[in-house]
């Protein structure tokens, strides 16, 4: 599942989204900070969204420390780009943790400090309000609400 793995890392770099759906399960399962737990064709969308979003900009992913087995893998990877809504430079640093089915992945975690990528996209702001709960549940509603509004143009 190394290979799985590598591939969908290498196709995010590229910012091709297609390539990184055709690695997941049509029951995918989803989670991260920033959207919180999506499902389906949901999680396909929002690397569909992501990627279109970064085309033509200064958009970088590098992964490392793979391993995986039949049925599990984990990894590490970085992403390096401008936050388009202030305009701020991030270099977010993630563990994604992954569970794999019929050859292809069915859930797929990744963990980031959300206060410490709050302050470097959003400033000061971010470093106030960034760690609270208040901030990931506004954030995970802003973000589900992107993707609902993208998902009438894919």
């Amino acid at each position: 599942m190394d290979d799985l793995l590598g591939k969908f890392y290498k196709a995010f770099n590229e910012l091709d989204a297609e390539a990184m759906a055709s690695c997941y399960h049509d029951d995918i399962v989803f989670e991260d900070p920033a959207f919180g737990v999506l499902k389906g064709e949901r999680v396909k969308n929002m690397w569909r969204m992501l990627c279109r979003s970064q085309k033509d900009k200064d958009f970088k992913v590098v992964f490392y420390d793979i391993q995986a087995n039949e049925n599990s893998g984990d990894a590490k990877w970085e992403a390096f780009y401008t936050f388009s809504k202030t305009g701020r430079k991030v270099h977010n640093k993630i563990a994604a943790h992954f569970e794999f089915k019929d050859g292809k992945i069915s859930k797929h975690t990744d963990d980031f400090n959300l206060h410490h990528w709050a302050k470097q996209a959003l400033g000061f702001k971010g470093l106030l309000l960034g760690g609270t709960g208040f901030f990931k549940k506004k954030l995970n509603k802003q973000t589900n609400y992107l993707l609902t509004k993208s998902e009438e143009t894919l």
